[in-house]
């Protein structure tokens, strides 16, 4: 199993970004996707996450509003798109797939991350 994510970078405070994330080796559409955070210093935070058929999707509260995760199977694809992003975004941001977990107890498979900053 691989997870990629792909789309981080610098960014000024108050831009958009928008991360993928590539899954492979496993059956996506049967995985709970979602992206957690670490900042330096700090311990890995959920994010969030979007169950197999993309219908229900759930956040974290300092993320509420701003972000939103989506899906495509066909593409074996995970999305976070992130506006108004603020200083304390930034972190390295992962993805994970779990089968049978969603939310921040979710976290079976882990991609390798990727970095968000945002300057203010």
């Amino acid at each position: 199993v691989q997870l990629v994510e792909f789309g981080g970078g610098l960014v000024q405070a108050g831009d958009s970004l928008r991360l993928s994330c590539a899954a492979s080796g496993l059956i996506f559409s049967s995985y709970n996707m979602g992206w957690f955070r670490q900042a330096p210093g700090k311990e890995r935070e959920y994010v969030a996450a979007i169950k197999r058929n993309g219908a229900t999707t759930d956040y974290a509260d300092s993320v509420k509003g701003r972000f939103t995760i989506s899906r495509e199977n066909a593409k074996n694809t995970v999305y976070l798109q992130m506006d108004s992003l603020k200083p304390e975004d930034t972190a390295v941001y992962y993805c994970t797939a779990d089968r049978l977990r969603v939310g921040a107890t979710m976290g079976g498979y882990w991609g390798q991350g990727t970095q968000v900053t945002v300057s203010s």
